[in-house]
């Protein structure tokens, strides 16, 4: 019974909340508002340039060992099961996987922002 208590609960919250940020920005849009902000300057050029595909490569590239981490920091804990071989095996192989990547990724020197 407690549990459907704390649901209930919890989706009236959701809802309200969901509600009161849907209606509470002004829906207006006047010139000012619309312009980018550039220190009190007048914008020099279009804020509206699409990124670089260096950015997103390297932005990709940092997720991934990102996480590889995230996937290697439980690994003393794992270590505790009593099958360490198959734990460290996975690892070597995950590391490995990500190493072999990012060398490929240098050798094509993907990771130069000049060109």
């Amino acid at each position: 019974m407690n549990l459907v208590i704390i649901m209930f609960i919890n989706i009236i919250l959701s809802l309200i909340l969901i509600s009161v940020a849907f209606w509470l920005p002004q829906m207006n849009l006047y010139t000012e508002k619309a312009n980018p902000y550039e220190c009190g300057f007048d914008p020099s050029s279009s804020a509206r340039l699409p990124f670089s595909m260096k950015f997103f490569l390297v932005a990709i590239t940092f997720l991934l060992f990102d996480l590889e981490i995230a996937l290697l920091l439980p690994l003393p804990w794992a270590i505790q099961t009593t099958n360490t071989n198959v734990m460290m095996i996975s690892a070597l192989i995950l590391v490995t996987i990500l190493s072999l990547g990012l060398t490929y990724e240098w050798t094509q020197k993907g990771l130069e922002w000049t060109e």
